[in-house]
């Protein structure tokens, strides 16, 4: 087999740790297979650099930013090869530009284009693990660049995908995927298998497994992503198609999301090209917005309210007042707040199964939770409620799609 693995910076933390991790590499191609490593930064790395950074410069989507965070990977990629080596192992360690990753020149959040594995091969061909510095390329004119937070995943599954390997086993500190998190509910349950839409789902509304762009390269590659622990040899979660899923339950998980803000603009005409007015400038500026809900009043004016990551939620203010103030001439009509969080159901059930809203709105009623905004997809409720109640809710929820038990005991958890 030809299996690329992809450690996180806790499992690399440390000389100990990274001994460790080359143990288990080195113990994988003695078993027989082919092996490339991608590695984060050592725990910690990434933001000790950018704190550098920042005592110097604030932006960190710049050019220099990029040629200094991107140093954590080079440094945990050859100490990984080092370790290999001292177990008696053949390695050698490639960054960015050695093996080619190509990247555009969005510093900080950049997006791979092309991967040229002509280098990897070879060196798989010889009996020699290669180890890749994750979260970083090179654009067009030869700059570093470098993919965002968890950008790491996306290397592993990239070089996964460029190598037609069998498998990208992401190994970190948790060891699988859970019907939610559990440090808020004890209860949750570990998932065997998951399908890429779902994970796009749960990725996208707050979960921390793995990174979103990831689960889309998979998806779009086919790769199986196997997500397991670094300090233990279970087996984890299975991410895969829809078609390889034993049972396709209503209900996978229940995620939330405490790191989002809401913005009202209010009062702006009711007529063609306000939105785009709006949010073409957020759009420009790199911020995403999620939840858009509309009101419009018999006066011929609507009010516009999303949500936004909350980082984002200052910087958009600014940008909406001088917008809002060209199309009202009252810019003081924004409002904003910072004290919610987007509570989510996820499951690919939800296509043939009726009553899971009426389900999740029931159970957010018993515990007194109002709802501010709601969103749905095909496979997704979201529900924008007060941040107070945020654990509450996701408890609530968790019990009352039977999440607690395993998938066959769950019986008939919707409303008939």
């Amino acid at each position: 087999m030809l299996i690329v693995q992809k450690y996180g910076g806790t499992s690399v933390g440390s000389i100990e740790r990274i001994e460790a991790v080359a143990r288990r590499v080195y113990e994988t191609q003695q078993a027989g297979n082919e092996v490339a490593v991608v590695v984060s930064a050592m725990s910690g790395e990434t933001n000790r650099l950018l704190a550098l950074a920042r005592e110097i410069h604030p932006d960190p989507n710049d050019r220099e930013v990029d040629v200094i965070v991107s140093t954590g990977e080079q440094v945990s990629c050859a100490l990984l090869a080092l370790a290999i080596r001292k177990l008696g192992g053949k390695a050698r360690s490639f960054l960015g530009h050695q093996v080619k990753v190509l990247t555009d020149s969005a510093h900080a959040r950049a997006r791979i284009k092309s991967i040229d594995s002509t280098n990897l091969v070879d060196c798989l061909k010889s009996g020699t693990i290669a180890v890749i510095a994750g979260f970083q390329g090179i654009d067009e004119n030869g700059n570093i660049t470098t993919l965002g937070r968890g950008g790491s995943d996306t290397t592993g599954v990239a070089f996964a995908a460029a190598l037609q390997a069998d498998v990208c086993e992401i190994l970190t500190d948790v060891d699988g995927v859970y019907t939610t998190d559990p440090r808020i509910e004890p209860n949750a349950r570990k998932i065997d298998r998951i399908s890429y839409e779902e994970m796009l789902e749960l990725a996208s509304l707050g979960a921390k497994v793995l990174q979103l762009r990831s689960v889309e390269l998979g998806m779009k590659y086919n790769v199986p992503i196997h997500v397991r622990s670094s300090f233990k040899p279970d087996e984890g979660t299975w991410v895969v198609s829809e078609e390889e899923l034993v049972e396709q339950v209503v209900v996978s998980g229940v995620t939330v999301n405490r790191d989002e803000a809401k913005i009202t603009v209010r009062e702006v005409p009711d007529e063609p090209g306000v939105a785009v007015s709006l949010f073409k400038p957020l759009a420009d500026a790199g911020i995403n917005v999620d939840v858009i809900i509309q009101n419009v009043s018999a006066d011929n004016k609507t009010d516009m309210t999303f949500t936004l990551p909350r980082p984002d939620r200052a910087r958009a203010v600014e940008i909406l007042s001088k917008e809002h103030a060209q199309l009202t001439n009252r810019g003081e009509r924004i409002s904003w707040d910072d004290s919610i969080a987007k509570v989510s159901v996820v499951g690919v059930g939800m296509r043939s199964h009726a009553g899971v809203a009426q389900k999740m709105f029931e159970l957010l009623a018993k515990e007194t939770i109002n709802i501010q905004m709601i969103s749905t997809s095909e496979i997704k409720i979201s529900c924008v409620i007060d941040d107070k109640y945020s654990e509450l809710a996701l408890r609530a929820l968790h019990e009352g799609f039977g999440l607690h038990l395993p998938a066959d005991q769950r019986g008939d958890v919707l409303p008939r």
